[in-house]
């Protein structure tokens, strides 16, 4: 099994790594955060859970400031649930007139996010770790 010291990750390329965790920590984690300690009013079940994930995954970020190749999934989190945001939720509601001021913010937002995961994570790195080794599975497991 290949382990991540024999994949070869550009310094530039983990700075932009770093970049972005920083970005969505300080970004995304602002607002969740200020919106669970000091809410405007008492959240509703859903919205609630939405600011939950949100702290979570920002504060998980942090993390990838110290380990930028490890916490790549979190990258990938970002990438898939904008994706689908784009395609499941904000195109259905064009298609039905139904776009709101808040859905056009938040496409730019998410095309902005897609746009940097897809250039900043090493797809080679996503390939050899995660892809190429997703069926193998290590003896000490069974």
């Amino acid at each position: 099994m290949q382990t991540t010291n024999t994949i070869d990750v550009s310094r530039i390329r983990k700075y932009l790594i770093k970049a972005l965790y920083l970005l969505t920590f300080v970004g995304v984690g602002y607002q969740a955060w200020a919106a669970i300690i000091v809410p405007e009013k008492p959240l509703e079940t859903i919205e609630g859970i939405v600011y939950s994930f949100w702290v979570a995954y920002a504060t998980l970020m942090a993390l990838g400031l110290r380990y930028p190749l490890k916490m790549i999934p979190l990258l990938l989190l970002q990438l898939f649930y904008k994706a689908v945001w784009v395609l499941g939720v904000y195109l259905p509601m064009k298609n039905n007139d139904l776009i709101t001021e808040s859905a056009e913010g938040f496409l730019k937002i998410c095309i902005t996010a897609i746009l940097l995961d897809l250039f900043i994570i090493p797809w080679g790195y996503v390939y050899k770790t995660y892809l190429l080794n997703m069926f193998k599975f290590d003896k000490r497991y069974k």
